[in-house]
């Protein structure tokens, strides 16, 4: 019997990593999104100077400057799928299961 050794990483299916073209495309989501909410920040900024909402327009404008560096850091941040539980190191030289002949009743 082959021995497996004691420190291979094991990947569990709920930490296995998703697919490379759908983790882009959700970071590029992510990223219009973030984008679009900095453009209607400015546009808001623009509408509220005009309506004479001084208090407003700074408020928007601090947002749309800020937004670029928020985006650029969700876009960028990578999907971690580690559920915090570390598996037993196994045994695997003893067998686990006994045989359906040696069962007592």
């Amino acid at each position: 019997m082959a021995r497996r050794q004691q420190t291979d990483d094991v990947v569990r299916i709920t930490t296995a990593a998703a697919n490379r073209a759908d983790d882009i495309r959700a970071r590029q989501r992510r990223y219009l999104f973030s984008m679009s909410l900095r453009t209607l920040c400015f546009v808001g900024a623009i509408a509220a100077s005009m309506a004479g909402i001084d208090w407003l327009w700074p408020i928007l404008i601090a947002g749309a400057l800020v937004l670029p560096y928020i985006a650029v850091v969700m876009a960028n941040a990578a999907a971690n799928l580690s559920d915090g539980f570390r598996l037993r190191e196994g045994d695997f030289t003893r067998r686990e299961l006994e045989s359906g002949s040696h069962r007592e009743l």
